[in-house]
């Protein structure tokens, strides 16, 4: 089983996809992160984010780390459709015929990409947002902003949507339709759902919204407080969505002709 991870992972990092997708996602989460600087305690027909030197204000910033799980979705989507995009499937099953133990590891080392993006990220958070509290006249308080919790939920997060993205390409096999599928799913679905406090009722069921209940970010930006449900509630629904995904990607694979 290690042997098959170690492949899996030595077919993603020998390609430049990985690092191409590590950049642009810190790029996007630093251009978060600088919005929430420009805007932080700027009055907006009467709501405002928080101010830079609050706990407030370094909860949410620290917690927008999450947005980069769309790229781990993406990574995770690949793993799966380029082994039929380039037809390396045949090969693969041909040297290990037990197609669960190949999905198995597939899943595994999408946990292991996922929590490495994780860690990067946070590490990115950790040199943009210290400073930018610090500087603001603020003091960077670990419990108070609750980063060890939000990091916990960031790190999850980022593994199981790495999951999600070899249950879709999977389930869809051709490469351009599981990327756009994953963009569509984080960008409109999600944002639509979890973006507006009206419609937290559904949001709150999906893996968005299961991420930011992980997080606890109950935080008002100036929409309204959202309504997410208890921490261990949506560690529960993450979970059992990567156990969904895992066995989409297990049983649309294991029965299907590759010739």
């Amino acid at each position: 089983m290690s042997g098959l991870v170690k492949a899996e992972l030595r077919k993603l990092f020998t390609t430049r996809l990985w690092w191409i997708m590590l950049l642009v996602m810190l790029v996007l989460v630093g251009v978060g992160i600088a919005f929430l600087i420009a805007f932080a305690g700027v009055d907006q027909n009467g709501s405002a984010l928080p101010a830079r030197d609050t706990a407030e204000w370094a909860e949410i910033a620290w917690s927008s780390a999450s947005s980069g799980g769309i790229f781990v979705m993406i990574l995770g989507v690949v793993m799966m459709t380029s082994e039929y995009r380039y037809q390396t499937i045949t090969g693969t099953f041909l040297t290990t015929p037990r197609r669960g133990l190949v999905i198995a590891a597939k899943v595994v080392a999408g946990l292991v990409v996922g929590a490495l993006f994780a860690v990067a990220v946070l590490v990115f958070q950790a040199v943009t947002v210290i400073p930018a509290v610090t500087l603001s006249g603020g003091e960077f308080s670990l419990s108070a902003s609750r980063i060890p919790q939000i990091s916990l939920g960031v790190l999850v997060t980022l593994a199981l949507y790495a999951v999600f993205g070899i249950g879709l390409g999977a389930l869809v096999r051709n490469q351009i339709a599981g990327i756009v599928a994953a963009v569509v799913w984080a960008y409109v679905i999600e944002g639509i759902f979890t973006g507006i406090p009206a419609l937290h009722s559904v949001g709150k069921w999906l893996p968005g919204g299961a991420a930011q209940a992980l997080m606890s970010i109950d935080v008002d930006t100036g929409l309204g407080r959202p309504e997410w449900l208890p921490a261990w509630a949506g560690a529960i629904v993450l979970v059992g969505y990567g156990l969904l995904f895992a066995a989409v990607a297990t049983a649309t694979t294991v029965r299907r002709d590759i010739t």
